[in-house]
């Protein structure tokens, strides 16, 4: 009996790793997360070993799951820690080439970049860190949030904290 590369689960079936000729096994549950999206949940938690593989094929499974719950935080931070070979991470990341580009816009609808200033148009309670990041508080050299194109991080009074992009506009 096959057992799912994944999750070790019974009865799976051969799947092909694009755009590479090389199949693994995979259980229903795999198969549907990888073709149609994962959500977070317990049966995910598998990818922590997975990403470990010696199999290149895993390894770009693993990737690329992990990759497609980037609501997760501990998906995140088993990606942040996780290494793969230069030649099986291009692997990976050419099956993620079809997903959209993400767009960061301020308020005004201006397109934000990396590196840029931006000012809070409101008073923001800054959750955990104890204080109100105020209304014309410029924050500068922003990095946008990849998965998210309503995050941008940046720091305030010494702390690096999310801000959603509706409540700045680009200096």
């Amino acid at each position: 009996m096959t057992h799912c590369a994944l999750c070790n689960a019974a009865e799976a079936a051969a799947y092909e790793v694009a755009p590479k000729p090389e199949t693994v096994p995979l259980c229903a549950t795999c198969r549907a997360g990888l073709e149609q999206g994962p959500e977070d949940g317990p049966h995910w938690q598998c990818l922590n070993e997975a990403i470990w593989s010696t199999e290149p094929a895993v390894q770009v499974l693993a990737y690329r799951l992990l990759k497609a719950l980037p609501e997760a935080p501990w998906a995140r931070e088993v990606l942040e820690i996780a290494y793969l070979e230069p030649e099986t991470l291009a692997w990976a990341e050419a099956g993620l080439a079809a997903l959209p580009e993400v767009i960061h816009r301020d308020s005004n609808g201006a397109v934000l970049a990396a590196g840029d200033t931006v000012t809070l148009i409101k008073d923001l309670p800054v959750k955990g860190a104890g204080f109100t990041a105020k209304r014309g508080t410029a924050v500068r050299n922003i990095s946008l949030v990849a998965d998210n194109a309503e995050h941008i991080e940046g720091r305030v009074e010494g702390q690096r904290i999310v801000i959603l992009t509706q409540f700045v506009k680009k200096s």
